[in-house]
């Protein structure tokens, strides 16, 4: 199923629609500040497997982030930070970055595995965050690549539901999505790393 979304003024029907299909344990593909992502409710443990399945990687060695609405869902899934990274944190979000924090017991639970990190994202693209807000807790992501051997990833909605209509339960066209991921950043060292620049210039 493919639906149309509008970023500047999302249906609060169709965002709904999204939430009830993820509370259900459904996978879709929606837009970001940067590139689509694949995504599914971190309860549910049969849907990340099916994230999995489609990309193609084994659970216990998967680089998920957590796409959330706000800043408010770190300590609930992170070990505590530092001010200065919590001030580099907040100036940077929303915005395209993945932050790389220390994992607390709770998100392992959440995807069996033994990840002792996880990159949090809060993207700057309202059609991601009401998801979320609307959900309740973060969903699970990872980008949509393209087979391109020039585009490394897939910016058109409509074909990327041609490409993924038999294998998930949802896309959301939120307009031509970016080629360039987000700037993942790793805070579980003493300072910030930067692992892998993207969109985002961290000041």
């Amino acid at each position: 199923m493919l639906v149309k979304i509008y970023p500047e003024n999302p249906s609060e029907r169709l965002i709904k629609q999204a939430v009830e299909i993820l509370k259900k344990g459904g996978l879709i593909i929606y837009p970001t500040d940067t590139v689509y992502g694949l995504g599914c409710d971190i309860m549910h443990r049969k849907a990340i497997e099916r994230i999995c399945k489609i990309r193609g990687i084994k659970l216990e060695n998967a680089n998920f982030s957590f796409i959330c609405s706000d800043l408010g869902h770190l300590a609930e899934y992170t070990k505590p930070i530092s001010n200065e990274i919590f001030r580099v944190i907040k100036k940077a979000l929303p915005g395209p970055f993945t932050f790389i924090l220390d994992a607390n017991s709770k998100v392992p639970k959440l995807i069996s595995s033994k990840k002792k990190t996880v990159g949090i994202r809060v993207p700057d693209n309202t059609i991601a965050r009401e998801i979320v807000r609307v959900l309740g807790n973060p969903i699970i992501s990872t980008s949509i690549h393209d087979e391109d051997a020039i585009i490394e990833y897939s910016t058109d909605p409509e074909l990327i539901h041609e490409k993924f209509e038999h294998f998930i339960d949802l896309v959301i066209d939120g307009g031509y999505g970016g080629n360039i991921p987000s700037t993942v950043v790793d805070c579980t060292l003493d300072g910030l790393t930067i692992l892998r620049q993207g969109k985002g210039v961290l000041e």
